[in-house]
């Protein structure tokens, strides 16, 4: 048996099958995101179903949860404390959007209340699945357990409860219940995991998504011209279809029907539409009003009803039935473009984004009311928009507005055509507004309706919080960043405090700071005696991750640099809102500009010539591009560390140490015994040497830019683009040809590839190391040749440093390569290091893809402030 639902709540449309593609069995349809209680007997086969069909961690037991707060999983006396944990760890999963599987007994009706409750809770449909195997097999299941001793009675009392409970499961808020009967029939059962009618992710449009219609249909139609779209007409001449030469389809945001003058021709066109893949659609109010009255409830004739009514009774009956079945079945919201947009009647916060509920679908029709009517005796309105921080767009309509506004990554496309006001769309992923004029004021507005002036343009989208309006609640107190690649990325309030001092007192402007570096991971703590770091320990970690191939690009002397470059200030001030006299910036991994305003123009100048020269704007077909670099010598941006720390250090080694040997012999010419002292001394006196050669590779003389190299080596991002899925030859490629085009300027890396399967190629790599490392260099970074790249269920790390001996002298300190301290420094707490690692570079691919996406200056700032608040956490910054 499977019940199916009768409401046009979003929810799936499963049915119960015996047979598919040959395979006998039961098929038990089951949506993505629901909860699924298992009802049955003690002996029922519950654990034995789910750890069959369902994955380790997506089944809650109440077994285990009793062993959990008792160390007994039949401890009865734990059970109401076990249910607590229960109940707590199924609503974290449910918050989080997961599928989870309650595996308990559930044949008593307040137990299963407090699940449905749950499910309620968290906007996702609760399934049932009932196991109701003959009473001689729980009996028999029971017996042979020797951890149990359940009598036969207590079955038999359990499944006494379960048939009384059968036929009002539906009744108890159950959107689908199964029910399986006999042994057989539950082995053979097989689970089938189905979308969510809103969740259409894998549609990507482009989309032109329009505002409410409202019988207006001649608007609709010079709208559908205006945005490229072909009119079919039948032999009365109607519209009945719309198809565009490139594929685009229409979303409808609802209200398509009441107070124009043509709702069945607005019908008839979006119906025809959406049947033909042209369009989609999404209910407004108006539509859940009409089906209610075509069904023949009782509802209130006004708004538009009226007339919406007597234009259908016009037409004929199947029309009219046709309509009926069309409404009803819309969908309250839809997620498209793998989650990135969102549409819905009014809108729709965050945490409904995906769930299936009546409050979700009651906030999708009609928004967020606070309960009270204005002077005109309209439902005042809460305005969710200004509290919306999720990653996704959000289109919607319903409250008509003058002119299209950009609030928080969300906009209001209603433009009041019925009013007198405007047809509007938005063309995704263009983010560009078309609209239309209404022919004449059709409908009289209980409020006054302010009409704008029609340009006849189609513009970028009215005033969008983007511009510089950021505001600094965005950064205050503890905050989490959705990230596509690393999930929700949580900053302390500590760590965010921290980077808002760096960013107002220190930082460039926002508008030049879309990307911040991440940090990097060092390789795993080499078990060689006399090094911290080795090659082969990097090749081996992602050899053992599945990275079959890796380079290895040589780590410049330098300091890590973002280079924002345009193509010239006009591009800078319309794309970045720069002041005259800016077309970019040139800045450290916290956001200070590198040179003063004057020499940064000079500095971008150069390579702005060197892009042009390269070909570099006509590949890219952008007029600006982000480049990540290193700008040498260390010395430009760390003078300060070198002189006050490095130097102070060395040049206190070498007054001190030749006076303590001089001191030593004379002490051996009295005949006193000192030459382990002796020894030890000219050591540190030997590693103080090193120590000074090997800062003082970082350093040398510069003036104005003479001196002053730049080595880049990605392509970050330009208009409409991300390059992290190019992989690193491409990159250094495009670097490559930059070197050419000014060679005094730009440095050249060095890289070699090296497959992790073959010995071979990991010696050479070992070697090419070696041979960098002992002409002074500073060592290499290995990265997975791809660029991005996933393993298993998350993000490799990007690149393992691999530094040379020398170089780790300046980071541990002259001594470090005594064999005592060597010793001491092998235990390093790489652990979160990595993790930060990688959280700091999902952060900027998030700002990355945002920036390239043009979504607002807020927006792509938020992973940047993230990122720059992650700096703050305890890591020792040696690693």
């Amino acid at each position: 048996m499977s019940t199916q639902p009768t409401d046009n709540a979003d929810e799936t449309s499963g049915t119960d099958h015996q047979a598919v593609d040959g395979q006998s069995g039961r098929l038990l349809d089951v949506p993505n995101l629901c909860l699924v209680v298992l009802i049955g007997p003690s002996g029922s086969g519950k654990s034995t179903f789910a750890a069959r069909h369902f994955g380790r961690f997506e089944v809650v037991s109440s077994d285990f949860c009793r062993g959990l707060v008792r160390d007994d999983e039949n401890d009865q006396a734990a059970t109401q404390d076990a249910f607590d944990v229960l109940h707590y760890i199924v609503g974290k999963r449910l918050a989080a959007g997961r599928l989870t599987v309650v595996d308990a007994t559930n044949v008593q009706g307040d137990a299963r209340r407090q699940l449905v409750e749950l499910a309620r809770a968290h906007d996702v449909l609760p399934v049932a699945i009932v196991l109701d195997p003959p009473e001689s097999v729980c009996v028999a299941r029971n017996r042979a357990r020797t951890d149990r001793d359940f009598g036969a009675h207590v079955v038999r009392r359990q499944r006494d409860q379960l048939r009384r409970s059968l036929k009002g499961l539906n009744r108890e808020g159950f959107r689908k219940v199964h029910v399986l009967r006999s042994v057989e029939e539950i082995d053979s059962a097989r689970i089938v995991r189905e979308k969510l009618f809103n969740d259409l992710r894998d549609q990507h449009g482009p989309f032109d998504v329009i505002g409410d219609v409202h019988g207006c249909r001649a608007e609709l139609e010079s709208l559908l011209d205006r945005l490229g779209y072909v009119l079919t007409r039948d032999e009365e001449g109607r519209a009945v279809d719309a198809a565009h030469p490139q594929g685009r389809q229409v979303v409808f945001l609802g209200d398509l029907v009441d107070r124009g003058p043509d709702s069945p021709g607005v019908l008839r066109l979006a119906m025809g539409m959406t049947a033909a893949g042209h369009a989609l659609a999404v209910p407004g109010n108006h539509e859940n009003k009409l089906v209610r009255a075509l069904i023949g409830r009782n509802v209130r004739v006004s708004h538009g009803l009226a007339e919406t009514l007597e234009q259908l009774a016009a037409e004929p009956e199947d029309f009219r039935k046709d309509v009926e079945t069309w409404c009803d079945g819309l969908i309250s919201h839809l997620v498209l473009d793998d989650g990135r947009l969102v549409v819905a009647h009014a809108g729709l916060k965050e945490e409904y984004h995906g769930r299936a509920s009546a409050r979700v679908r009651g906030f999708a029709l009609y928004g967020d009311t606070t309960g009270e009517t204005d002077e005109f005796g309209l439902p005042v309105r809460y305005p969710w928009a200004n509290d919306y921080r999720g990653r996704a767009m959000v289109l919607y309509g319903h409250t008509p507005t003058p002119e299209p506004e950009w609030v928080n990554n969300t906009m209001c496309l209603d433009s009041g055509c019925v009013f007198g006001g405007h047809l509007t769309a938005l063309r995704y992923p263009e983010k560009e507004i078309v609209r239309v004029p209404a022919e004449q004021v059709w409908y009289e507005p209980a409020k006054p309706f302010p009409v704008a002036a029609e340009t006849g343009e189609a513009t970028a989208g009215g005033r969008d919080r983007a511009g510089d309006e950021l505001d600094i609640t965005d950064v205050l107190g503890k905050q989490i960043v959705e990230t596509s690649h690393h999930g929700r990325i949580s900053v302390r309030a500590e760590n965010a405090a921290g980077a808002l001092e760096v960013m107002s007192r220190f930082a460039l402007h926002p508008r030049w700071l879309p990307y911040l570096p991440p940090t990097m991971a060092p390789v795993a703590t080499s078990k060689r005696a006399d090094l911290l770091e080795h090659p082969e320990d990097a090749f081996a970690a992602y050899a053992s991750a599945g990275v079959g191939q890796v380079i290895c690009e040589e780590k410049h002397m330098g300091s890590r640099a973002v280079l924002l470059i345009c193509r010239d200030e006009a591009v800078a001030a319309r794309r970045f809102g720069a002041p005259a006299g800016e077309s970019g910036a040139v800045y450290t991994r916290t956001g200070r500009s590198f040179f003063a305003p004057d020499l940064t123009e000079t500095l971008l100048a150069r390579i702005r010539a060197a892009a042009t020269s390269a070909g570099l704007w006509q590949e890219l077909d952008a007029d600006w591009v982000l480049l990540d670099a290193e700008l040498l010598p260390w010395s430009v941006k760390a003078v300060a560390l070198l002189r006050e720390q490095y130097a102070a250090v060395g040049a206190a080694s070498r007054a001190m140490l030749p006076a303590a040997m001089d001191a030593l012999a004379g002490a051996t010419a009295r005949g006193l015994d000192v030459a382990d002292l002796t020894l030890r001394t000219h050591a540190r006196t030997t590693n103080a040497d090193a120590f000074a050669a090997a800062y003082r590779r970082y350093c040398w003389d510069v003036s104005g830019l003479d001196g002053v190299m730049v080595a880049p080596f990605q392509v970050l991002a330009s208009e409409g683009a991300t390059w992290h899925q190019r992989d690193h030859d491409w990159h250094l490629g495009v670097a490559d040809r930059l070197v050419e085009a000014d060679p005094a300027l730009v440095r050249p890396t060095r890289r070699l590839v090296v497959d992790t399967g073959s010995a071979e190629s990991v010696a050479a790599g070992v070697d090419w190391w070696e041979e960098l490392t002992a002409a002074g260099g500073e060592g290499m970074v290995v990265k997975p040749y791809a660029n991005l790249t996933r393993v298993g269920k998350g993000l490799a790390q990007p690149g393992l440093k691999v530094r040379g001996r020398e170089y780790l002298r300046i980071i541990y300190g002259p001594d470090y390569t005594e064999p005592a301290n060597l010793t001491r420094l092998r235990d390093r707490e790489l652990g979160h290091k990595r993790s930060l690692a990688l959280r700091e570079y999902a952060l900027g691919l998030e700002s990355l893809e945002r920036l390239a996406r043009g979504e607002p200056l807020w927006r792509v700032h938020e992973p940047v402030f993230a990122l720059l608040a992650l700096e703050s956490e305890p890591v020792d910054p040696r690693l």
